[in-house]
């Protein structure tokens, strides 16, 4: 997706990871105190959110939620990796691994506009088990031609095994990681 069509698009969208109705279970307060809140995942910039939600929301896992303009959503935080209950972190891999078959062309874009970040550092080298032969051999094809899918890429890439889920690695491990030096896919708050 363009920087236009996502200024044009509706507000930002999360996955839903996890959904607690009775709130979080360390929550010593009694029952009819807690709020319900839910986990998520952000579609664009895979940040991570906690939200407390209004007493008639009506989620589930793998529910889509408008992060902005939607009444049902009390509060939403951004939370770090670490911060998230067991039941959402399992479910995270499954979710950036759909995100990533909803959009494959984003992601295949990745591989056509890569560009270098330092005079010996490539974007393409950021991906796990992308060195500089297979980078090399990465940015020759799409000099003849612009990959049109994973499946092209797999096919006149050799030695590039399962482009999507090099993708979908790089991404869990931007989203777990705190101290990445760089990242591309997963944004994090400047103010952390």
């Amino acid at each position: 997706m363009s920087d236009t069509e996502r200024d044009e698009s509706s507000v930002p969208t999360a996955v839903v990871l996890d959904y607690l109705a009775h709130g979080r279970t360390e929550d010593d307060r009694p029952q009819y105190q807690k709020q319900p809140l839910a986990y998520a995942l952000d579609r664009e910039d895979f940040c991570l959110y906690e939200i407390i939600l209004g007493e008639d929301a009506d989620v589930s896992i793998g529910d889509d939620l408008e992060l902005e303009d939607d009444d049902t959503l009390e509060r939403v935080d951004e939370v770090e990796y670490d911060d998230l209950p067991s039941g959402a972190q399992s479910e995270l891999e499954y979710v950036v691994e759909d995100l990533v078959a909803e959009e494959t062309q984003r992601f295949v874009d990745f591989y056509n506009d890569a560009q270098p970040i330092t005079l010996r550092l490539h974007q393409l080298n950021l991906l796990p088990g992308i060195g500089k032969k297979l980078r090399n051999s990465i940015l020759d094809e799409r000099k003849r031609q612009p990959f049109e899918s994973f499946e092209d890429l797999e096919r006149r890439v050799d030695g590039l095994h399962n482009p999507r889920d090099v993708i979908v690695e790089r991404i869990l491990e931007e989203i777990r990681e705190d101290d990445l030096k760089y990242r591309t896919f997963a944004r994090r708050d400047e103010n952390e």
